[in-house]
């Protein structure tokens, strides 16, 4: 997913509005950062709530920031991470029980990007075990020379023995050869991320090197009650799904289709770069009604090309069968929902995403919404998170992502404006 270095396209300036002033936030706004002019625009953000203690939160965005915030959220410190290994974005952020917080990134090991072929070597994770305050120098996941690896996600098991991670490898990054391939592979942790085995395949179905539909991408795990661990990916028009029920040791001999992304992943939004749909995994831990559902949710354009919109399925026998996708978003046809995250607060067992909206107007103009379900998925409840609309422009990169966190009634989610060329890095104080 690195083709944000080529920064080109066209800026739109439109202005206009479905429901002027509709929906407007009930909750607080906060700016973590603002892009000071130096360096590369903040994006790709990723939060995480301490599991133990909420009123920590460690975040992250390209491409190399790192925020700590003490007060839940309310304020933040601002650092640049490093690595003996380099840092060069698509960060992940994981709280984990054991009271550690664990950052995971692309390699530059030589500081020279794309310049160097040592770029994207490797997986990169940073360990803190004093609430974000300072980070280690690095350990290294998955080096592989010549291949590129690239979109890593990563969690732990249920106790915080183990940390589990998956990406996807490219035999050489945007290639035209067909022989060139991706695959999503995975690998375990110890609890100190300093320790790790070799990378396992998980795909039977290798994809092209392209970065598009045909090219695996989007794995994000997550972890059940004892050693089952679970991921889902995107490839074409199909979501496939993969378990292992030893902490990772082997995995299904087949993998199984869970769901359709029609008309692909690698979708088209007025006023964006470029936008995936690509599948985000929770596992229901709760001990409530719905323990030990699998989720997985994405956006695709099954309703035309002018109305992306948000979809959830679940599995309840370990994920052999999976129900029937229901939509998310509630607004009427024509308006585009996108980079949707899920999170699952595993006090209550609620749902909750995070989505960029675009229901209330007729043109760029975007909003950044709530979803949030108490039944499992079945019914969801929407709500404007975000103080006023922003308007992007296709001439900024504004990343692949956005992220969610909640525990304990703690919601934190975290996201990207674009506000005159200029990006930000934001979230919304919400607690349930």
């Amino acid at each position: 997913m690195k083709q944000w270095l080529i920064l080109s396209g066209v800026v739109f300036f439109l202005f206009g509005a479905k429901a002027p002033g509709c929906g407007q936030s009930n909750y607080k706004n906060i700016v973590i950062e603002r892009y000071d002019g130096k360096g590369f625009q903040p994006c790709e953000p990723s939060i995480a709530i301490d599991v133990n203690d909420p009123s920590i939160v460690v975040g992250g965005a390209i491409l190399d920031k790192v925020y700590t915030s003490q007060d839940s959220g309310k304020t933040w410190s601002i650092d640049r991470l490093t690595s003996r290994y380099g840092v060069y974005g698509d960060p992940c952020i994981v709280s984990s029980p054991k009271g550690s917080f664990h950052f995971l990134h692309l390699s530059d090991p030589t500081g020279q990007g794309w310049a160097n072929d040592s770029l994207l070597d490797r997986i990169v994770i940073n360990n803190s075990f004093d609430k974000g305050k300072t980070w280690d120098e690095g350990y290294g996941i998955g080096l592989d020379p010549p291949r590129d690896q690239d979109k890593e996600w990563a969690c732990t098991d249920a106790k915080g023995k183990y940390l589990y991670v998956t990406w996807t490898e490219f035999d050489k990054y945007a290639s035209e050869e067909p022989g060139d391939s991706t695959y999503i592979l995975f690998s375990r942790g110890n609890s100190e991320g300093t320790e790790w085995t070799e990378p396992i395949r998980l795909n039977k179905i290798a994809g092209n090197c392209l970065d598009g539909d045909a090219t695996v991408e989007g794995a994000v795990p997550c972890a059940g009650h004892k050693k089952d661990v679970y991921v889902a990916w995107a490839l074409n028009d199909t979501i496939w799904f993969d378990r292992s029920d030893d902490n990772g040791k082997t995995w299904l001999e087949e993998d199984i289709p869970a769901a359709i992304i029609a008309g692909g992943w690698d979708q088209k939004i007025p006023g964006i770069n470029r936008t995936n749909g690509m599948p985000v995994t929770a596992y229901d831990r709760s001990g409530g009604e719905h323990d030990g559902r699998i989720y997985i949710n994405w956006t695709d354009q099954r309703n035309g090309e002018d109305d992306t919109d948000v979809f959830i399925t679940w599995s309840d026998d370990h994920g052999d069968t999976w129900a029937e996708s229901i939509r998310v978003n509630d607004d009427g046809a024509g308006s585009h929902q996108f980079f949707t995250w899920l999170a699952l607060d595993q006090s209550t067992g609620y749902l909750y995403t995070v989505f960029y909206d675009r229901r209330n107007y007729d043109d760029l103009q975007t909003d950044v919404y709530l979803a949030y379900s108490e039944d499992g998925g079945q019914t969801w409840t929407n709500e404007r998170i975000s103080e006023k609309p922003f308007v992007p422009t296709e001439s900024v990169f504004f990343g692949d992502y956005n992220n969610i966190s909640a525990v304990n009634g703690v919601i934190r989610p975290i996201w990207t404006r674009c506000d005159d060329r200029r990006l930000s890095v934001w979230t919304a104080l919400i607690n349930r």
